[in-house]
């Protein structure tokens, strides 16, 4: 392999490292394992250094306009290819839970894409735009919450803002 394939299969890897040790801090919390979460957090944040440095080293970050172009293709590849397979194959081996995450997660990553587009499209206007984030589907929208997700139901407390 190159240094190239070595740099993504290693972002890769951080990332998913990431991801898993944010969800296992949110267990220990629920737990009330304060201590083990902070070390959870502490381990996150430190893959995410780890994954910025490979995508560095990679020429993976570029221009703002270049990051929302590559944003766009891949969130749209996932909402017209990838999910609509993953959907299909949960259907037919009647797996539910995995059909809901699919089929959320399909749904806001076509959001996702607008939402990139609208940035895009508007790059260098800089109008202040606070976003809202459903914590249960991932629904992701402009300037205020809505009372009821349009992706799942969840109430609008389940919302949180990202600053």
């Amino acid at each position: 392999m190159s240094t190239k394939e070595n740099l993504k299969e290693a972002f890769t890897g951080e990332s998913e490292a990431n991801r898993k040790y944010l969800a296992f801090a949110k267990k220990a919390e629920e737990e009330g394992f304060l201590q083990v979460a902070r070390l959870f957090k502490a381990a996150a944040y430190a893959e995410t250094v780890h994954a910025h440095n490979h995508m560095h080293f990679m020429g993976a970050i570029n221009s703002t306009e270049e990051n929302l172009k590559v944003a766009i293709d891949g969130e749209v590849a996932e909402f017209k290819e990838m999910y609509p397979v993953m959907i299909e194959q949960a259907k037919e081996e009647d797996e539910e839970g995995a059909l809901w995450s699919f089929d959320v997660a399909n749904k806001v990553e076509e959001i996702h894409a607008g939402l990139y587009q609208k940035a895009l499209d508007n790059l260098g206007e800089n109008v202040e735009t606070f976003y809202y984030v459903c914590n249960f589907c991932g629904n992701t929208v402009e300037k205020e919450a809505p009372e009821i997700c349009s992706v799942c139901g969840a109430p609008k407390k389940e919302f949180k803002k990202i600053e």
